[in-house]
């Protein structure tokens, strides 16, 4: 920390309790000073000789007969009024970081210019500031934060504005040229070698990062925090990475962690600040830079918080641009009062909207400029696909979920979005689960938000055998197995498993579910009695199969068109309904099966 020392008189100044203040003179003291609740006996010519201002007020009680001298709103208080009068009386002082803008604005307030006498206190606090104290950068973080008990004195006195200069001209200059310290607490980079004999040995890289100030300034109250950041983005040399950096450090270090701390009667108002200041220093740019991860869990404070409208809406159009980026974990935005569910299911169905509008909006300009870039412009759909069908099958749970809710959010993404439907399947599988109270009617629309072409093997496996599943969709999976066996197509894969170690991490999450649920599950008896030998049989090769699908026999494969039901009819209102554990084919009338014979095989031959 630079300092410096004035005068060179020994310190002869002495207190009497809290109260009081005198010099040891040989000299009588000639004038008391009221600066607050403290009493200053002093001598009038040394402070004459330094202060215009006290020349007026010393004149000012000799003409109305007054002993004293009161100084109201003294900037700095007492401390500040004792450096001003041992400089007076040449006593030695010493001005550091903390003590030198209150110095400062309490010289100006008793006038101690060049004007009075040369090398007056005022001259010398400057050179100070401007040779030392803004040419280091901890000690202009520190003069920043002590300007605010010397309002609007600093402010006037541009000390504020100087400080905030000075850090923000700092935090541009080219990490490579930083040589003065900093704070920086995460972890230095480390690189292992090798050396010529075989024997490893571990070297610390000690590089500046280009980050390496956002730490520091986090000390900073939020109204000086938010000027230093402003003049930060204005210098313009400062990429948006960084910035988004600084304001999330910042977060971290101001927002309490708990829901109580944050919503309580105390803090809530700073914090409500806290989220407006950060959410108005984000980039210009809302399509970089921000990961999606903070852009969320931001707006769920300004939720929880009630910020204004203004706030939320700029979060949700940047959370909508880099949807693509989120977690599951992310969007689970707890629900306010109306709502009745666990989460807001409402705000990430707005979400994805602007998702698909603004993709909509740049494949108009792609189109335009002639650019077709398949991989880049649908990869992020792809992962935006998949991240729904998993928040399905996190939210499934609720019992409170409408199942309108449900099925909106399930298509507002396109078909090509979820290439395959096994998270689809397991989403819809835990709202059946949940929700046994459901019709007919509208387990079959649940359904029918999947595909069963789109399953791979073990899905299609676990829904052969799923009893929550309406009968027609089960026969719908057999069928469409046989068929892909027949035919000799490969049967779907899950790649997943070629992606990050988070997605890795989901997958085993996944699989753990589904094994869980296949404990719960019964085998589909079909009580026919003329189709029970055969059924038997069709079930005895599946087991023995490699791939678990061999063909049906002819007669049970006529019985599966038929309650497939592709075109219209009554025989679709016998059987789409109907769950595997209540009813069975037998519930068809003889005539229709022998009169639907030839229409389902041509159906069969138009899948195949």
């Amino acid at each position: 920390m630079k300092f410096m020392k004035l005068g060179s008189k020994p310190d002869a100044f002495q207190a009497d309790g809290k109260c009081i203040r005198y010099v040891t003179s040989d000299l009588a003291t000639d004038v008391t000073i009221n600066v607050g609740e403290v009493k200053f006996y002093l001598h009038k010519f040394p402070l004459l000789s330094k202060s215009s201002r006290l020349r007026k007020l010393v004149l000012k009680a000799s003409e109305e007969c007054c002993d004293e001298i009161n100084m109201v709103d003294f900037p700095g208080g007492p401390k500040a009024f004792g450096i001003c009068a041992k400089f007076c009386y040449g006593m030695t002082v010493t001005l550091n970081a903390y003590n030198v803008v209150a110095a400062r604005c309490a010289a100006e307030y008793l006038e101690m210019t060049e004007d009075v006498d040369r090398g007056n206190l005022i001259f010398k606090i400057e050179v100070f500031l401007n040779s030392s104290i803004f040419c280091s950068w901890k000690d202009s973080i520190i003069v920043l934060q002590t300007t605010k008990s010397v309002l609007p004195w600093s402010e006037n006195l541009k000390i504020v504005g100087r400080c905030i200069d000075s850090i923000a001209s700092k935090t541009s200059v080219d990490p490579a040229n930083i040589t003065w310290s900093y704070t920086y607490n995460r972890k230095l980079s480390v690189s292992d070698k090798t050396a010529g004999d075989g024997m490893k040995f571990r070297e610390k890289i000690i590089s500046v990062p280009k980050d390496w100030w956002v730490e520091d300034i986090c000390e900073l109250d939020i109204d000086l925090y938010k000027r230093v950041m402003t003049a930060v983005k204005s210098k313009g040399r400062m990429d948006g990475v960084a910035i988004c950096e600084a304001l999330k450090t910042y977060a971290v270090r101001w927002l309490p962690d708990s829901v109580d701390s944050l919503d309580s009667d105390v803090h809530s108002w700073r914090n409500k600040l806290l989220v407006e200041t950060i959410v108005c220093l984000l980039p210009s740019d809302r399509g970089v830079d921000c990961s999606c991860s903070f852009l969320l869990k931001l707006l769920k404070v300004a939720i929880l918080l009630g910020v204004d409208n203004s706030a939320k809406e700029d979060l949700l159009k940047r959370i909508s641009l880099k949807l693509y980026e989120a977690s599951v974990k992310d969007l689970l935005i707890p629900a306010r009062p109306p709502q009745t569910t666990l989460y807001d299911v409402e705000m990430v169905l707005s979400i994805v909207k602007r998702y698909m509008m603004h993709r909509h909006d740049l494949d108009v300009a792609k189109n335009e400029m002639g650019c077709t870039d398949f991989v880049l412009g649908h990869g992020s759909l792809l992962s935006v696909g998949k991240l729904i069908d998993e928040y399905l099958e996190e939210i499934a749970r609720d019992p409170n979920l409408s199942l309108a809710s449900f099925i909106d959010l399930s298509q507002s993404v396109p078909e090509f979005a979820t290439p395959v439907h096994d998270g689809l399947y397991k989403a819809i599988d835990k709202y059946l689960k949940e929700h046994l109270s459901l019709t007919k009617v509208e387990r079959k629309k649940l359904c029918s938000l999947m595909d069963v072409k789109k399953l791979t093997m073990d899905a299609s496996m676990h829904a052969a055998q799923n009893e929550r599943l309406p009968l027609r969709v089960v026969v719908q999976v057999l069928f469409f197995e046989q068929v892909r066996s027949a035919a000799g197509v490969q049967p779907l894969r899950n790649t997943s498993h070629y992606t990050t170690n988070t997605e890795e991490e989901s997958e085993k999450t996944a699989a753990e579910d589904c094994n869980s649920l296949e404990k719960q599950m019964s085998r589909i008896k079909i009580k026919e009695d003329a189709f029970q030998e055969k059924c038997e049989l069709a079930k005895q090769s599946s087991k023995n199969s490699k791939s678990g699908i061999q063909l049906l026999p002819s007669r049970s494969r006529r019985m599966f068109g038929k309650l497939w039901g592709f075109g219209k009819g009554h025989a679709d209102n016998r059987s789409s309904e109907t769950s595997a554990s209540s009813q069975s084919p037998t519930s068809m009338v003889p005539g229709d099966t022998k009169s639907s014979g030839s229409s389902s095989r041509n159906r069969r031959h138009s899948i195949s």
